[in-house]
């Protein structure tokens, strides 16, 4: 059962892409630095259109490494060019 955390983040996450994913495939993207190298979208969702407190609760709940999310978010905020609330 998916936790009510996870539905949101992922019917965010998903929704306008119709990206198909769990919520634990997520948890690797997001911690993954391949996943702005390939310019994933779902990544990019997570970290842009998901509330800082709601990340903050998914990558908790997930158990994922905070250094490598906010390495991730690092180079999508240079991507973008602008700052993501997790790129610190």
């Amino acid at each position: 059962m998916v936790s009510a955390v996870a539905a949101i983040v992922m019917s965010t996450v998903s929704a306008p892409y119709g990206v198909l994913l769990t919520a634990a495939q997520l948890a690797e993207k997001i911690a993954d630095v391949r996943s702005a190298d390939s310019y994933d979208c779902s990544v990019f969702a997570f970290l842009s259109e998901v509330s800082p407190k709601l990340q903050q609760s998914f990558i908790d709940e997930m158990g994922v490494n905070e250094d490598a999310v906010a390495e991730v978010a690092r180079k999508f905020s240079d991507l973008a060019g602008y700052k993501l609330p997790l790129a610190i």
